[in-house]
């Protein structure tokens, strides 16, 4: 069936709507399936190509035209494979490209498969508008002799029609590329699909069989699960205000078992003076949050930005730079050592380098080692903005993240350690690129490590409560996260970006979305009623819970405790009761 360009023919067409719709047959699933290994022949297409016209280019190149000044031609490997290549190119965006038709509010997940005619670069997917404003959905380093996945999105905020065109700023390569896809939800579906996953990887379905001693079954029995304590990690951001301010603490520990200190642990503000250390307030923040049962993650040991060094420390030659960094490391890691359940080690390594220029290529490096050396339990965090919240931000791309941590974990002495992936999640103002962050995640998931958003905000706005709950449910949903930490809190702390409580401690919206969710992810009590088998089945999120089970005829409840684990396996739990 051949396929003209500007349009399709009446069945495709029909195809194409239902798609747009929400009503086609890949609509109700999301593939979360993403691989960084370059393969010898590409993978089919996600979604059958979704809306994309002649997505394996079964059809020549139909369907697709050239961009730019360079020329376009289908080419078939030894194998037989088809694929489309964008040949004697001269700009970085000389390539080839389709018009799609966005509708606003829908999420579009966006993948294919790359290679360059030699040698590796970095490849782009580029959504222009009518407008010519040119939106980066992803990228890849496209190698060649082998073919690389690229997975992206973009969350359509207005409806027209987008050219697809890509990037590769070595314009003297060819680009090829094969089995394209473009897939659009809708917000609803998307949700649906949160909600399902949600129900798959964070919470297991437990049955209580409750009878009578003589077996009768006790229709109308009663489980209650009170959890005490839930698996996921879920808190926020904590700073000194803590110490003298009760309502603060009321606040937060009724809320939050994890937390991150927002600035009292950085350099600057132990050793504002070279010499002159002082721990006087994280030590006392530590101090209540162990008195309260709060973990704590450790932020940080080194800030990578030159903007951020104590004022001695900008100004010293590489050899005393070297002997402060020792010290400080030996200092802090080693006064927490055993108290916290994770280090932000060099944060923000990808956008700044300023050890790495001043005591060259390997600091970062050396700074993983040595904190594992001398406090080697806690996860071990790369800590970095935009790789979730800003397609356009290249520098801490997926694949520029992954480089990253690969080269720290070929150090011959991090042998070991326990690597973890941090993404600060701060999200501006605008829509957040769902489809994005769910590609990005995707793609972090290949390397095996935990996953933490670690500083969850969003910019001020009148949509910052409903946006701040889509990024929260995308984390939380998303298989390969593991925690999540909000940069946020009450006005009276001195939080003006995510403000979840007034002067006066009332919820703001964004502060009833974080009480919502808390409530939802399994803190209240779950309560369900035997059927007339006798028969509970209650769905209970990852934890340990104490269970009682009350019956109006039964004077004596019956308790017990119950572990429920990812690999929990829903067997029948039987309970007999003394009437």
């Amino acid at each position: 069936m051949k396929v003209a360009r500007e349009g399709c023919n009446f069945l495709f067409i029909i195809i194409c709507l239902l798609l747009i719709s929400g009503l086609g047959v890949h609509a109700l699933s999301y593939d979360y399936s993403a691989t960084t290994k370059c393969l010898v022949e590409p993978e089919r297409a996600h979604y059958g190509g979704g809306i994309i016209v002649n997505p394996a280019f079964d059809h020549n190149i139909e369907g697709w035209t050239a961009f730019g000044k360079g020329s376009i031609k289908e080419q078939i490997s030894n194998e037989g494979n088809r694929f489309i290549v964008a040949h004697n190119r001269t700009q970085p965006l000389d390539s080839f490209s389709q018009k799609v038709q966005l509708q606003k509010g829908m999420l579009y997940t966006f993948s294919a498969w790359f290679q360059v005619s030699e040698g590796s670069d970095t490849v782009s997917v580029m959504f222009k508008t009518e407008e010519s404003e040119l939106v980066r959905g992803g990228q890849v380093i496209a190698k060649h002799g082998c073919w690389t996945l690229l997975k992206g999105g973009i969350a359509a905020n207005f409806s027209s029609p987008v050219e697809i065109l890509f990037e590769s700023k070595n314009s003297t390569l060819e680009i090829w590329a094969d089995n394209v896809s473009l897939q659009p939800f809708t917000k609803k579906q998307w949700r649906s699909l949160q909600d399902a996953s949600i129900e798959r990887v964070r919470k297991r379905r437990v049955r209580f069989q409750i009878n009578r001693v003589n077996e009768t079954a006790l229709k109308g029995a009663k489980v209650i699960a009170k959890p005490v304590k839930l698996n996921f990690p879920f808190g926020c951001g904590m700073n000194h205000y803590i110490l003298t301010n009760k309502d603060y603490q009321n606040w937060f520990v009724s809320r939050f078992k994890f937390a991150t200190f927002t600035n009292e642990m950085k350099w600057y503000s132990t050793e504002k003076k070279q010499g002159v250390e002082n721990y006087t307030i994280s030590d006392a923040m530590l101090k209540f949050t162990k008195e309260n049962g709060i973990s704590v993650r450790g932020h940080n040991i080194f800030w990578d930005d030159p903007k951020y060094q104590p004022e001695w420390v900008k100004t010293l030659s590489p050899a005393d730079l070297a002997k402060a960094v020792a010290k400080r490391m030996e200092s802090v890691v080693s006064r927490y050592k055993g108290q916290l359940i994770a280090w932000d080690v060099m944060n923000e390594n990808l956008h700044f380098h300023f050890f790495e220029d001043k005591l060259g290529q390997n600091a970062s490096a050396e700074a993983y080692a040595t904190a594992y050396e001398i406090d080697p339990k806690p996860e071990m965090f790369l800590n970095e903005y935009n790789t979730i919240e800003d397609s356009g931000d290249e520098a801490s791309s997926p694949v520029n993240y992954m480089k990253k941590i690969k080269e720290i974990l070929s150090f011959p002495r991090v042998t070991g350690m326990s690597a973890a992936i941090g993404l600060q999640g701060h999200f501006a103002s605008g829509q957040p690129n769902l489809a994005y962050m769910r590609s990005s995640l995707d793609l972090l998931a290949t390397t095996g490590l935990p996953i933490w958003l670690t500083e969850v905000s969003v910019d001020p706005q009148p949509s910052q409560a409903e946006y701040l709950e889509e990024v929260l449910r995308e984390a939380y949903s998303h298989p390969a996260v593991d925690g999540i930490i909000m940069f946020s809190g009450p006005a009276q702390a001195g939080f003006n970006t995510t403000t979840l409580a007034d002067e006066n401690f009332r919820n703001t919206p964004a502060g009833d979305v974080v009480d919502k969710v808390i409530q939802e992810w399994g803190t209240g009590p779950k309560i369900a009623a035997a059927d007339g088998r006798g028969i509970v089945d209650i769905s209970l999120h990852h934890g340990d819970y104490d269970v009682t089970v009350t019956h109006p005829l039964i004077h004596s409840p019956i308790t017990m405790n119950l572990s429920v684990k990812e690999d929990f396996s829903l067997e029948t739990i039987h309970v007999k009761m003394r009437t």
